[in-house]
Order: C-alpha cells, then sequence, then structure tokens
C-alpha cells in the first residue's frame, strides 16, 4: 500500500482520444515530509507518518517532533501504511501514482449545519395542502408502549463535516512538475480542504 496527502483544489474536465468528457477533481499532492517510520519491532506494526503544509504557529512539541526529520512542522499529518520502506526526512511526491491506477480519497464532508429529517435523512414530507398542519415535520418516533424514543432515531439535528472515505476513483492524469493530480469524479469537502490518496484497498 501506498498514499500520499494533498490539498483539493476544485473540479475540472480533460478529453479523452475518443473526444470523451471525464469530470476530475485536481488535488495537489505534496510534496509531503516523512515525519517518523513505525517499525514492527518497535512499534507493532510497520507504517510512515507524513506530514504535509507548513504550519505558521506550531507549538514547541509539534517543532521539536518536525526537527527531528530537519523540517517545520506542518499543519496536516497523518499516518498511513506504506509497502516500501521510507527514511525520516524524505520526500514523498505526485509521481508516486500513475495514470490508470484506483485510489481511495479520504476527506472532511461540507458541513451543512442543523438540518430537519427530509433534507438529513432523505424522509417524505407531510401532504402540501393548506388544511394539512404537518409538512416537514419528524413525522412517527416509535409506538407509545416504548415510551422513550430509541438511540438513531432518524431526527433533526448537524449534517455533513464528517469522516468520508470515497473508494475506486482512478488517477486519469499525473503532472510530476507541479505534483498534482488529477482524479476521476468527485472527492469529499470544500476546495482547499485536506485530503488523504491511497492505494485503492478494494481493487486487486
Amino acid at each position: 500500500m501506498k498514499g500520499i496527502l494533498g490539498r483539493k483544489l476544485g473540479m475540472t474536465q480533460v478529453f479523452t482520444e475518443d473526444g470523451n468528457v471525464v469530470p476530475v477533481t485536481v488535488v495537489e499532492a505534496g510534496p509531503c515530509v516523512v515525519l517518523q517510520v513505525k517499525t514492527l519491532a518497535s512499534d507493532g506494526y510497520n507504517s510512515v507518518q507524513l506530514g504535509f503544509a507548513d504550519q505558521k504557529r506550531p507549538t514547541k512539541a509539534e517543532a521539536g517532533h518536525a526537527a527531528k526529520a530537519n523540517t517545520v512542522a506542518k499543519r496536516y499529518v497523518r499516518e498511513i501504511r506504506f509497502s516500501d520502506a521510507l527514511e525520516i526526512g524524505g520526500e514523498v511526491k505526485a509521481d508516486l501514482f500513475e495514470s490508470g491506477e484506483y485510489v481511495d480519497v479520504i476527506g472532511v464532508s461540507k458541513g451543512k449545519g442543523t438540518a430537519g429529517p427530509i433534507k438529513r435523512h432523505n424522509q417524505s414530507t407531510g401532504p402540501m395542502a393548506h388544511g394539512s398542519k404537518y409538512h416537514r415535520g419528524t413525522g412517527s418516533l416509535g409506538s407509545i408502549d416504548a415510551n422513550r424514543v430509541f438511540k438513531g432515531q432518524t431526527m433533526a439535528g448537524r449534517m455533513g463535516h464528517d469522516r468520508v472515505t470515497v473508494q475506486n476513483l482512478q488517477v486519469v492524469k499525473v503532472d510530476a512538475e507541479r505534483n498534482l493530480l488529477l482524479i476521476k469524479g468527485a472527492v469529499p469537502g470544500p476546495r482547499n480542504c485536506f485530503v488523504t490518496v491511497r492505494t485503492a484497498i478494494k481493487k486487486g
């Protein structure tokens, strides 16, 4: 497995040789710095801690941790299982991936704020006639005998701003000079949000 950290820049479209339009998301992937290497002997598993985007006002702990890799503290730090051996202080760039590969993209979805059950859970509305006193309400919350509302009931509440993984997206193009990945389809989160791109775990 391999992966990289990046920033979602937005969406555009590219044309294939056949003239078909492919919607793609542009991700600024790297360069990422290897902040820490975890091994089976010391930590019980093999992984690499990557950092992306410099942090303006780091804490002493963050600055000291980054100093071990001869770099400055990073805003976005994540741990990824790597098949290849990497060294502390090394760089991971967009050329890690190739065109045609399938990846999983992890990000935080857009926050929608407080939303009702119709928007949040796709429930049906009530009769919209003028005499109806029920249009966009919650509806039934269960039986009378229970004398309580069960956990997990589909009610109004905060919508969005959740960790989302979109699987099996294809890398259409890799721009190694500018460290850009053009990934087919949509990626979670707003513009300029941080995302993690890793090898698709459900593709052979």
